[in-house]
């Protein structure tokens, strides 16, 4: 990904298992497509932590 695709999309969809563990569901242009995308995740009623952060907020926005 290069920093051009970070840049035009810079909101996460990042997604906590029940280890802790966090992993990056998606990148979206907007917060609120992200948001959008976190909405139709709880609708499946499969009940993880998700949340919107902005990419580089929280260490590397890059990894998976």
């Amino acid at each position: 990904m290069t920093d051009g695709s970070i840049m035009s999309l810079p909101w996460l969809v990042i997604r906590q298992d029940d280890n802790g563990n966090r992993y990056r569901v998606g990148r979206y242009a907007t917060r609120a497509e992200a948001q959008e995308i976190i909405d139709s995740l709880d609708d499946t009623g499969h009940r993880q932590l998700y949340w919107v952060e902005r990419a580089g907020q929280h260490g590397d926005p890059t990894r998976n």
